[in-house]
């Protein structure tokens, strides 16, 4: 370039300024666009990438893998926050042995060095290392919530961003229904809770969404859960707009609000957990079977235990801009639910000492064995039925399928 070095740096100021470049990247950028101007036809030849080094040892690898498949799949963020709760669970029950081979190690791969290594990894490495491993499909189903004119008007409504939780005890719920391609005949459905200021959730599997079957597991949850329910969140179904509901949870002296219809927004923590945690564990098959709910009723205290002791989430904290001035989400530092609820200070210290030991008895890769033991019963159980009738609904699209029953028994 003719121009001096004072011009030259101006130049690469606003260059950087504007692109959000370093300024080593702008400067080589310039210099390939000053050897092949535009029209000249001479292109700059790419340099070869030199492949990244391992950082990692292979039996680190390894052992990152069984430990993933153990934690129910968690995300690099949320397994890197977990990681110690993991090893040191695993360890307890015999699943890892720092002197020999372990149930879930029987090669023996796992040491002092490869803790170590584990405890060491990056929540982005902890994604780029498990790349291969990561695969999924599901059946897509059909969603029942329709919104009813019962009793609404007397229902506060509760909209995205309303601060109701703040602290432990406000829960935002729905039900997912396991119906499969199509709404015709009974099928089972499973009431979801999740409170919103600690992540700690609440799920079972009901006969249908009549309110006997709905108050019934309403009154489950206030019992299983250990802390006071103080709050109720759902959407503009008649399962829970009704009178039974609307006076259990007044007798009860329980917060009751409903979101808008039609805004998912409002009911934005629920919504997430009814894909990664009623679809993830019980596919979309179609339930409606005494044989199914049976297995779901097993399935559900195993996944929560999961989740609720084992399983870190993070939570929203406000706003903020990046270095391109663009606005972006703030989020704080991933911890588990029990952690969350330890943090709120609203248990007596025998209650926070009894959810410790609790936790400290759960082996993760049992519970990845119990579960998957009772996914694949469901498998059999519901597979060709919700073949067939996905065939009757949608003939050309058995091929997409049988592909999605094939990746979910895998």
């Amino acid at each position: 370039m003719s121009a001096g070095k004072k011009v030259r740096g101006q130049i690469l100021d606003e260059v950087v300024s504007v692109t959000g470049w370093s300024r080593d990247n702008a400067r080589r950028r310039l210099r390939a666009a000053a050897k092949s101007p535009p029209g000249s036809g001479r292109r700059v030849a790419a340099r070869p990438r030199k492949p990244r080094a391992a950082k990692f040892s292979y039996d680190a690898t390894r052992v990152l893998q069984r430990v993933w498949a153990a934690s129910g799949g968690q995300c690099g963020k949320y397994l890197a926050a977990s990681m110690r709760t993991q090893l040191d669970a695993l360890e307890r029950h015999g699943e890892l042995a720092l002197d020999g081979p372990g149930r879930l190690d029987p090669q023996g791969r796992y040491s002092a060095g490869v803790r170590a290594e584990l405890l060491a990894m990056s929540a982005a490495t902890i994604d780029r290392y498990l790349a291969p491993a990561k695969a999924t499909d599901q059946l897509r189903g059909t969603s029942t919530t329709k919104p009813s004119p019962l009793l609404r008007s007397s229902i506060t409504v509760r909209r995205a961003g309303d601060e109701v939780e703040t602290e432990p005890g406000f829960f935002e719920g729905d039900t997912v229904a396991h119906c499969g391609p199509t709404l015709k005949g009974e099928f089972a459905r499973t009431v979801n809770l999740t409170c919103v200021h600690t992540g700690w959730v609440f799920t079972t599997t009901v006969r249908n969404n009549a309110h006997t079957h709905i108050l019934g597991a309403l009154r489950a949850s206030v019992e299983a859960i250990p802390f006071a329910v103080s709050g109720l969140d759902f959407d503009n179904g008649s399962e829970f707009l009704n009178h039974a509901v609307i006076d259990w949870a007044a007798d009860r002296q329980i917060f009751f609000t409903r979101s808008r219809p039609y805004k998912k927004n409002d009911q934005a923590t629920i919504e997430s957990k009814n894909n990664h945690l009623v679809r993830r564990y019980a596919f979309y098959y179609r339930y409606d079977t005494d044989a199914e709910r049976a297995v779901l009723g097993r399935l559900w205290p195993l996944v929560n235990d999961r989740l609720n002791f084992l399983t870190p989430t993070k939570k929203p904290t406000g706003y903020g801009t990046d270095r391109h001035g663009h606005r972006t989400r703030l989020y704080d530092q991933p911890a588990t639910p029990l952690e969350r609820l330890l943090g709120a200070k609203v248990l007596s210290a025998q209650q926070e000492a009894e959810l410790i030991a609790y936790r400290d008895t759960l082996n993760p890769a049992d519970l990845a064995r119990r579960i998957a033991d009772l996914q694949s019963r469901l498998l059999v159980l519901a597979k060709d039925k919700t073949e067939q009738l996905y065939l009757a609904s949608f003939p050309s699209a058995l091929p997409d399928i049988r592909r999605g029953i094939r990746v979910q028994a895998s």
